[in-house]
């Protein structure tokens, strides 16, 4: 791209990794920034939330205000409702395995969050999209989940602090708490994300999803 078009998304840049811990790559958003730049496309900017709580809580806001700023400088926030992996619940820096809610409860809670994140994004249809994962994946298949499952080692996910931590001290994992990060990286794969947000207890899902993506 030329010179002009780079010089054009320091001033995105800058606003959007303020306030940010880490950012996996500057290089990589970046170069996304200037092809998006370039081409006239915005970016798919994916933010997602389980729905395991009856309201979205203090984290979510602060994604959910970034995900705003992507929103004004003319992307698109795709927001994922967890319905299906709030079923096994994210193990992100819990010491124990999460209890498992009723189907029920998980509706109800994902209505709330939906209407409390409208408050703080632009609900256009040309600069929102919802989506909820159930819609994908309720639909897959045992011989799905083993290719899936086949593109992570279990070395790799001990990587992750809260599973290793765990296994330290003797507190039982889960099967399923080890294919939460891959369902969240299908979840990047099926909308087509260039971007995700997230808190940094959600590093390792939000890498799995770059992983899988590729």
């Amino acid at each position: 791209m030329g010179e002009d078009e780079q010089v054009n998304v320091a001033p995105q840049m800058e606003l959007l990794t303020s306030g940010a811990e880490s950012v996996y790559s500057p290089q990589e958003l970046h170069q996304r920034l200037i092809d998006s730049a370039g081409s006239g496309t915005p970016l798919r900017v994916k933010f997602g939330m389980d729905p395991t709580a009856p309201d979205i809580h203090l984290g979510h806001t602060v994604q959910l205000r970034k995900l705003r700023q992507f929103q004004d400088l003319g992307h698109k926030a795709v927001l994922i409702i967890g319905d299906y992996t709030a079923r096994i619940g994210d193990p992100s820096g819990q010491d124990a395995t999460r209890p498992v809610l009723s189907v029920e409860e998980i509706q109800s809670n994902a209505g709330t969050y939906f209407q409390q994140a409208g408050k703080i994004l632009d609900t256009t249809a040309a600069r929102l999209e919802v989506r909820h994962n159930g819609e994908w994946l309720d639909k897959l298949r045992f011989a799905d989940v083993l290719r899936l499952a086949g593109q992570m080692t279990v070395a790799r996910m001990m990587e992750r602090d809260t599973f290793a931590l765990r296994l330290q001290k003797e507190i039982p994992i889960g099967l399923h708490e080890f294919l939460y990060p891959l369902m969240q990286a299908y979840d990047s794969v099926r909308i087509r994300a260039d971007v995700e947000l997230g808190g940094s207890d959600q590093t390792f899902n939000n890498l799995c999803g770059r992983d899988i993506q590729r």
